[in-house]
């Protein structure tokens, strides 16, 4: 299959990409780089350096290419500065992928993956948050995603376009040669990795007053494999199926506090800690139930332990400072 990739050159979207070489896929990649290298885009992959809201550029590369299904990652993503600059995300997240989704129905691409997220959910009624949760963003990162996402209902609904919306939280862990790295960098697991290689002094902890057995914050962290098999399994499933929306996650959160502990348990090295104010926006437990792909596309994660994701994390960034 011809596929494009956004945000092919980043974390995740790369591990997805080099997961569609390895099956035989003809992938192209579409990258403005303003997070990503070069060097990122897995080899085997075409590359062209854009920006998703240049839809003349996006329409010629969907033609050109004969691309039959998109998997779009191509987003800014950090909570906390949607809170200081909300247009900012509303024009690169929310207005971007409309002209994607122009240029799509003008060449004629009818299959799209769409890395959402469970923030589409704001603070929960209940946890783990099944898909028929109240969707109520407390942050304009949030809001954004679930703009796009009401987009893709009525696309869905007028033009036929086969959509997969793929909600997740905390993405973390490495594969061989591919790990999570961000400049600047702003997630909890590699900036804790980041002070157990002396890299920084010591990692923040924003907010120890929330309702929950440790004070911390509890999220949900997926492996990026497990990841990237759910993108694989939505794409497939688009050829039977015109309209799927699913929440991944390894059904088990975990505090801050405990993320600090397994990282000092996987590098054997003491992490101090800081404690400050919360930050805007931060619900006190996001966990998402993943009921509903399990039962229907069969995804279970293979990392779900906390250990086993940090001990791959580790072991990439290591290696990466060599």
């Amino acid at each position: 299959m011809q596929i494009l990739v956004t945000g092919g050159a980043g974390y995740i979207g790369g591990t997805v990409a080099q997961r569609l070489l390895e099956q035989g896929h003809n992938v192209y990649i579409y990258d403005n780089l303003c997070h990503a290298r070069r060097e990122a885009v897995p080899p085997g992959a075409e590359f062209a350096e854009g920006d998703v809201a240049d839809r003349a550029k996006l329409e010629d590369v969907l033609r050109g290419r004969k691309i039959e299904a998109v998997l779009h990652f191509a987003a800014l993503i950090e909570a906390g500065e949607s809170m200081q600059r909300p247009e900012m995300y509303f024009r690169n997240n929310t207005a971007a992928t409309l002209g994607l989704l122009e240029a799509m129905l003008v060449a004629g691409v009818k299959k799209l993956v769409f890395s959402s997220t469970a923030a589409v959910y704001g603070e929960p009624e209940s946890t783990p948050i099944r898909e028929e949760a109240a969707l109520r963003p407390t942050n304009p990162y949030g809001e954004s995603k679930l703009l796009v996402e009401q987009m893709l209902a009525w696309l869905h609904r007028i033009h036929g376009l086969r959509t997969a919306s793929l909600r997740y939280f905390n993405v973390a862990g490495a594969i061989a040669g591919r790990g999570e790295a961000h400049e600047p960098e702003s997630h909890l697991i590699p900036l804790i990795l980041d002070v157990a290689l002396g890299r920084r002094k010591n990692i923040k902890i924003y907010g120890t007053d929330y309702p929950t057995p440790d004070g911390t914050c509890i999220r949900d962290y997926i492996h990026v494999s497990d990841l990237a098999d759910a993108h694989l399994l939505a794409l497939h499933a688009l050829e039977q199926r015109d309209r799927l929306v699913y929440n991944l996650g390894n059904g088990q959160g975990f505090s801050v506090r405990q993320v600090v502990e397994s990282a000092r348990r996987v590098t054997g090295h003491a992490i101090p800690v800081e404690e400050v104010p919360r930050r805007a926006g931060d619900p006190a437990v996001l966990v998402a139930s993943s009921e509903k792909i399990s039962r229907e596309l069969g995804w279970r994660p293979k990392f779900p332990a906390l250990d086993d994701i940090l001990t791959s994390a580790w072991q990439w960034h290591q290696q990466r400072y060599r």
